[in-house]
């Protein structure tokens, strides 16, 4: 792929809607600009799991974190087993 942008006077460009996709960045990301022998390389900064923006969204009354769902899938157990003991 080959786009092109044009610097302002300010020293800003525009990353065309294309490199973005590709990137997987989004307004207010950063861009990592890194040059070596065979030119420069720009790449997303990730100092985020990129996973963190869907933290809370899952099932209510599952608290969040490794704690939590050890503690659901205990509950869950113990639900089933109770449950498997009264139909026998």
């Amino acid at each position: 792929m080959e786009k092109q942008a044009r610097i302002t006077s300010k020293g800003q460009i525009t990353v065309p809607r294309e490199v973005r996709r590709v990137l997987g960045v989004r307004p207010g990301d950063r861009l990592l600009f890194e040059s070596d022998e065979n030119g420069v390389r720009v790449r997303p900064v990730r100092t985020k799991s990129p996973f963190a923006k869907f933290k809370g969204i899952g099932n209510p009354g599952i608290r969040s974190g490794r704690e939590g769902i050890i503690r659901w899938v205990r509950s869950q157990l113990v639900a089933y087993i109770g449950l498997n003991n009264v139909l026998q």
